[in-house]
């Protein structure tokens, strides 16, 4: 439960590794600009999502899908009062590359070309992974997870640029980005930061935005629930995950991680745990 009316659920089925797994209804839920290490593959079931993706505001009702590749800013809002109501799947791009090396003619890095499908088959399919799921069926997930990712790189597949470092305001951006990830707990002012690099300030923040979509304080913060989440994952408990990445206290994390993640990171952190229980649960004997 997020909120009045709201409930989400985040978590992660041991016999589909690499993938990440939600089931959301949302009213008031404001995602703020972040990214993701994995895909985003969310399907509308009812409602309207809304969402900002490389500068315009995309929209995705009832039978699309919202689309966004691995470190690609975006954000997320509803696109009415009812709120949007959708089925995501989070697969690494690891997972998207060996479907696509098997079942497509993409040669290189896989991604989606369009943020927006209208494609109410692959929201069906979209949804029963989850259902497959949750029912425990490891060979329909696993089965109907690969038929609707090939679907989606059919339709809407290409190869993703690679990202070159050419300009000097890039190679600073990509400098500062490492600066702040070695300095999360205690990182620089935005002079101090510029200093380091021996440039200005509004330069450091143009360049910045450029590389990366969003100002260097949102990137830094997004690094840390990412941060976060791996803590979480490895048992780290909430509160000590929230001052090992810098934040000033658990709910400083806890209002963060929400906005980011979608759920809080106490209930991100049980279903971590259930996962890891399954993993390690030895055979039960035969007859059993």
């Amino acid at each position: 439960m997020v909120g009045s009316g709201e409930r989400a659920r985040h978590w992660q089925y041991a016999e589909l590794p690499g993938v990440d797994l939600l089931r959301a209804r949302y009213i008031r839920k404001s995602f703020v600009r972040h990214t993701h290490e994995h895909f985003v593959i969310a399907a509308i079931a009812d409602g309207v999502e809304v969402f900002h993706h490389r500068g315009a505001d995309q929209y995705a009702g009832a039978g699309a899908l919202a689309l966004v590749n691995p470190d690609t800013a975006h954000t997320g809002r509803a696109g009415g009062p009812e709120g949007w109501r959708y089925g995501a799947l989070y697969p690494s791009p690891e997972v998207v590359a060996e479907i696509a090396a098997e079942t497509t003619g993409i040669r290189g890095t896989p991604g989606f070309v369009r943020p927006v499908l209208d494609d109410p088959y692959s929201v069906g399919l979209v949804h029963q992974v989850l259902r497959a799921a949750d029912e425990g069926n490891a060979l329909a997930a696993d089965t109907l997870l690969r038929v609707a990712v090939t679907r989606l790189l059919r339709l809407n597949g290409g190869v993703l640029p690679q990202r070159a470092v050419r300009t000097a305001g890039a190679r600073v951006a990509a400098r500062a980005r490492a600066l702040l990830e070695e300095r999360m707990a205690r990182p620089p002012t935005l002079e101090g930061l510029a200093a380091d690099l021996g440039t200005s300030p509004f330069a450091l923040l143009r360049a910045f935005r450029e590389v990366y979509g969003m100002p260097p304080h949102a990137w830094l913060t997004d690094a840390r629930v990412r941060r976060a989440r791996r803590l979480l994952e490895a048992g780290t408990s909430p509160a000590e995950a929230a001052v090992a990445v810098g934040f000033t206290d658990q709910p400083h994390l806890n209002r963060h991680f929400s906005r980011i993640v979608g759920v809080p990171p106490g209930a991100y952190q049980r279903e971590r745990k259930n996962v890891q229980d399954v993993r390690r649960r030895p055979g039960l004997p035969s007859g059993a």
